[in-house]
Formats: structure tokens, C-alpha cells, sequence
């Protein structure tokens, strides 16, 4: 995303958002975010109408691209409300991915246990599975068979 679409996201002037990068540069390395050249910002500028439609951004200077990254640490540099709220959202993201990896990883521990314990029942089960799987595919196979009921 572009620096003024994403000072519009986080309600801030792209002013405002340029300096706070600025002032914490390294908290953005290249794979958070990098300038566009001259010739892409043209080349955008002429294909998209929002990035051609702001009159007050100075358009030899070019803009400022993030990636999904870079917009997260935007999040904790910036100091607007949606900003804060947007890095609160990014951690409780991060504290549900957590619990939900923990309790996967319990699962699948469990049903390896399970599977561990009860080997030779699984076994069992599955091979009856498939005599049941095979019985009914017999009994749908009507070819041989003699036909019964009222005959004209």
C-alpha cells in the first residue's frame, strides 16, 4: 500500500506518516517497505485514479510503498486512534493464532497418542470399514442377478 492511502487508513496527513517513518527508519528495513522510482510513480499515476487524484502531494516526490509488514510496524509508530486500535487488533490476531497453533499441536499429539494405544483396533475398524465399502458396491452390481416379483 502507498503512504497516502495508508495516512487516510490510519486518519493521519501523509505528512505526518512520512516523518514518523522518518524518525524510526529502522523499524522499516526494504522488505517493510521501499520509494517507488520516478518511473513506476509515473507509470501508476497514469493507470490509477486515486494516485493521480491528489492535488496536494507534492508529485515530484514519489511515494512511499509498504508491505503487509510495513503497514503492521505502521501501526505501533503511529500515535491516531485507528493506528493504536490497528496494532491492538495485530496482537490479539497474534495471541488467537498462538492459542490456536498450541491447541492443534495438542490434537494432533492426542490422536497420535490415540493411535499409538489403539493400533491394532484402528486396524480393525478401518478393514471392517472397507468389507462394508466393498459389500454395498457388490450389492449395487445388479448385472447376474435373477429378477424377482410379477412376471406378465
Amino acid at each position: 500500500m502507498l503512504d497516502f492511502d495508508l495516512a487516510e487508513l490510519y486518519e493521519v496527513e501523509t505528512k505526518r506518516l512520512n516523518e514518523a517513518v522518518r524518525r524510526n527508519m529502522e523499524r522499516f528495513p526494504e522488505r517493510f517497505m521501499f520509494r517507488l522510482s520516478v518511473k513506476e510513480w509515473q507509470n501508476m499515476r497514469t493507470q490509477i485514479a486515486t494516485a493521480s487524484n491528489q492535488q496536494k502531494r507534492n508529485i515530484a516526490v514519489t511515494p512511499y510503498a509498504f508491505t503487509e509488514h510495513g503497514v503492521t510496524m505502521l501501526a505501533s509508530v503511529l500515535r491516531s486512534k485507528k493506528a493504536i486500535q490497528m496494532n491492538i487488533a495485530v496482537v490479539e490476531a497474534f495471541i488467537a493464532l498462538k492459542e490456536f497453533a498450541l491447541t492443534y499441536k495438542e490434537l494432533a499429539e492426542k490422536i497420535t497418542q490415540l493411535e499409538r494405544r489403539h493400533n491394532k483396533q484402528f486396524a480393525d475398524i478401518n478393514e471392517a470399514l472397507k468389507l462394508l465399502l466393498q459389500e454395498k458396491e457388490n450389492a449395487d452390481d445388479w448385472k447376474g442377478r435373477k429378477s424377482i416379483g410379477y412376471k406378465k
